[in-house]
C-alpha cells in the first residue's frame, strides 16, 4: 500500500493523539465508574466531528457524562435545560435594539461554544429542537438573515428519557439524523454503584475536576484522525452496509448517505484510539449499532415482533460480505 503524506503526518501524530485521549478518558472515568465502553464511545464522536444522543431513564449518569467530557477540555461550555416553554432563540439566540446606537444587536445564544449540553432535549418542542438542525450539520447560526459561523470544534451532546415517559416529543428524523451516535448508558454494575456511593456520597466530583486538554490539542487530534487511512475495500464496505439497511423489508426507513459518512469518520476516530493509522472492517462493524440503529424505523411487523433496530442492524452486519483488503 501505497503511503500518502497524509498517512504520514498521521502516523507521527498518533502517538500524542492516544496520549492525550487517554488523559481525557481518565478524567471522565473519575466520575463515571464502570463505564468504559460509553466513554470510549464518547471520545470517539468528539473526534469524529460528531454529536452524541445519549438516552436513558432518569439517574444514570447521562448529564454526568456529558459534563465530565466538557469539564475535562478547556473550551467554553454552555449547557441547556430543554423544556416546554423553551423557544428557538432560547438557544440561537436574538437580535435586540440598542437604544443608544439606534441599531439591531445580536446577543448569542448558548449554542455559541465549543460543547453545548442539552439537557432532556426531548422535553421541548419539535420547533426548538428544529434550531439545533443548522448548527450541527453546518456549524452556523442564521437569525434574521444573518448568518453567524461557529468556533471549531463544536459538538453537541445532548440527553433525552426515552418516549415513553410523560412529557416528551419524539425527535424528528431530521434531527435523530444529524447525531453521529446514540447511546444508553444503563445500570451500573453492583461493584460500580458501591463505588459511587463512596465517590458521590461525601462530595461532588464535578466539582473537582480540571481541563486535562486545550481546545487547541482536541483541534489537532480532530487533524490527524482524519487523516487516517481508509482503503476503497473498507469504504465499499460501509456503503454496502448503510445500503443493506435502505433494502431491508423490517425496516420502512433505511439509513441515509450522512450516516454512512458518520460511520466512516466514527470509524477512522475508533481507528485512531486503537493505535492504527488505518481502518480495518472490524472498526464498522462496532461502531453500526451506535451509528445506524437510532437513524432506523422498523417495520409494522418488526414491531409487532418486538425487534429494536440494535437488533436489526446486528442482524444486517453479519450478512454484508466482509471485505479481505485492508
Amino acid at each position: 500500500m501505497a503511503v500518502t503524506p497524509d498517512v504520514t503526518d498521521a502516523s507521527a501524530r498518533l502517538e500524542d493523539l492516544i496520549d492525550t485521549a487517554h488523559r481525557i478518558r481518565a478524567s471522565i472515568e473519575s466520575v463515571i465508574e464502570g463505564k468504559s465502553d460509553v466513554v470510549r464511545l464518547t471520545l470517539t464522536v468528539l473526534l469524529a466531528e460528531g454529536h452524541l444522543l445519549i438516552e436513558d431513564v432518569p439517574g444514570v449518569g447521562k448529564t454526568m457524562l456529558a459534563k465530565a467530557l466538557a469539564r475535562s477540555i478547556d473550551c467554553p461550555v454552555k449547557r441547556v435545560q430543554f423544556t416546554p416553554d423553551l423557544l428557538p432563540s432560547d438557544i440561537t439566540g436574538v437580535s435586540a435594539y440598542n437604544q443608544q446606537t439606534r441599531e439591531f444587536e445580536f446577543k448569542p445564544g448558548p449554542v455559541f461554544a465549543n460543547i453545548v449540553v442539552g439537557d432532556e432535549i426531548n422535553r421541548a418542542s419539535p420547533k426548538t429542537q428544529s434550531a439545533l438542525l443548522e448548527c450541527m450539520e453546518e456549524h452556523q447560526v442564521t437569525v434574521d438573515g444573518v448568518t453567524y459561523a461557529l468556533e471549531a470544534p463544536f459538538m453537541v451532546i445532548a440527553t433525552q428519557n426515552p418516549i415513553e415517559m410523560e412529557g416528551t416529543y419524539p425527535l424528528p428524523e431530521a434531527q435523530r439524523d444529524r447525531f453521529t451516535a446514540k447511546i444508553a448508558m444503563g445500570y451500573p454494575e453492583p461493584a460500580a454503584e458501591l463505588e459511587m456511593l463512596d465517590v458521590h456520597g461525601a462530595s461532588q466530583p464535578l466539582d473537582k475536576m480540571e481541563p486535562v486538554a486545550t481546545t487547541a490539542e482536541v483541534a489537532a487530534l480532530i487533524e490527524a484522525v482524519r487523516a487516517v487511512y481508509v482503503s476503497q475495500a473498507v469504504k465499499r464496505y460501509a456503503v454496502d452496509m448503510v445500503a443493506a439497511t435502505r433494502h431491508s423489508p423490517d425496516l420502512r426507513l433505511g439509513a441515509s448517505p450522512r450516516a454512512t459518512l458518520h460511520l466512516v469518520r466514527s470509524a477512522r476516530a475508533h481507528a485512531a484510539l486503537s493505535g492504527r493509522d488505518y481502518v480495518i472492517p472490524d472498526d464498522l462493524q462496532e461502531l453500526a449499532v451506535p451509528v445506524l440503529a437510532h437513524r432506523l424505523m422498523p417495520s409494522l411487523e418488526a414491531q409487532g415482533q418486538r425487534r429494536h433496530p440494535e437488533q436489526l442492524v446486528g442482524e444486517l452486519v453479519r450478512r454484508v460480505p466482509v471485505p479481505d483488503a485492508k
